[in-house]
Order: C-alpha cells, then sequence, then structure tokens
C-alpha cells in the first residue's frame, strides 16, 4: 500500500468510529510524518503500521478515544442539536412554553437514540442518512404512541431548558467547525503549493 492508501484507510476508520475532525487531523499528521521519515530511512510504511492497516487505525483510534470519551462526546452533541431545536420551536411558535406530547416525545427520543447509536458506530450522519433515519425509526414510533397514548400533552417545556441542552454540546460543536475550518484551510495550502 501506498502511503496516501494507508492514510486514507486510517482517515475512514477513525471517522467510522466517530473521532472528533481535529483528533482525526493530528493522528492523520503524526502518522504522515511517521510514515514520511520510515520512508527517508528506507523503511516501508509496512514497518510503521504492520500488515494489518485496519487493526493499527482500530488500536491507535480505541488508544486516543475510548468508547466513553466518545460516548460523552455523541450524547453531548445529540444535547446540542436537541436544543437547537427546541430552540427553533420556540421561535417558530412565539411562545416562551411548549407541550410536549406522547407522540412528539416518542418521536424524538426515539430519533436521538438512534442517532447516537449510528453515531457510535459508523461516524457522521449526512442529510440522506439523516432523513432515513428519522423516518426508519422515529415516525413509526411517533404514529404508534400517537394511536396509543393520544395525543394529550404530557407536561410543558420553558424556554430556559433549549440553552441549558445546549451547553454540554457547545464546546465540541466550537472545536469541531474550527477542526473542519483549519482542515479546508490546509487543504488550500497544499493545492495552492502544488500549482
Amino acid at each position: 500500500m501506498t502511503n496516501e492508501q494507508i492514510l486514507a484507510a486510517c482517515r475512514s476508520n477513525w471517522e467510522y468510529r466517530g473521532i472528533d475532525d481535529a483528533s482525526v487531523r493530528e493522528m492523520l499528521d503524526e502518522l504522515s510524518s511517521h510514515l514520511e521519515d520510515a520512508q527517508a530511512a528506507g523503511r516501508t510504511a509496512q514497518d510503521v503500521v504492520g500488515r494489518d492497516v485496519r487493526g493499527f487505525a482500530a488500536a491507535w483510534a480505541r488508544a486516543r478515544a475510548p468508547l466513553s470519551r466518545r460516548a460523552l462526546r455523541t450524547v453531548s452533541l445529540a444535547c446540542f442539536v436537541i436544543g437547537c431545536v427546541l430552540l427553533f420551536a420556540y421561535l417558530r411558535r412565539w411562545t416562551t412554553t411548549l407541550a410536549v406530547t406522547p407522540d412528539h416525545l416518542a418521536f424524538w427520543t426515539v430519533l436521538g437514540v438512534a442517532t447516537v447509536v449510528w453515531e457510535l458506530r459508523r461516524g457522521s450522519l449526512g442529510l440522506v442518512a439523516s432523513w432515513a433515519l428519522a423516518l426508519v425509526t422515529a415516525l413509526p414510533a411517533a404514529i404508534l404512541t400517537g394511536l396509543w397514548a393520544g395525543d394529550g400533552a404530557l407536561f410543558t417545556l420553558p424556554l430556559w431548558a433549549a440553552p441549558i441542552l445546549l451547553l454540554p454540546g457547545l464546546p465540541y460543536a466550537v472545536a469541531d467547525t474550527r477542526a473542519r475550518r483549519s482542515s479546508r484551510t490546509g487543504e488550500v495550502a497544499v493545492a495552492n503549493r502544488g500549482h
């Protein structure tokens, strides 16, 4: 395998495992440096990563971001997304309280759990996958719950609930945004050096 193929395989593995963008970028830079150093010393890429690139990437991912840390990040980001959705609902209805019905609670609970499981297992959801996940899991749960439990309000949620839900995921969201910007800047710089 070439160095580029190894880096691509490792990136794919780390994104699949839900490692944040900033850490993936750092790990790729470090691995690239090791591969270049090995090449300069007359060694092969296999001397650095071994025969099993996926196994190497998985071991490094477990050491760098254990499941507990990835779970905390994913749950925090899920709370952030729920907070954004709630804030949008308050603004759309121009109210300071929202009535939570059983079908809405079932929809958002099932969607949240499915998203967290998907993020931990597969990495980032794309737009199409997120809509498909909503339709396949959360929508049937909401419909069945609505038929079974009715549409009476379970409780009302005050406006201050949205900012509280936003807080745990805010540092992760900011870090991911910064990592994406710096990776784009780095890619542009590399492309400009090539021309």
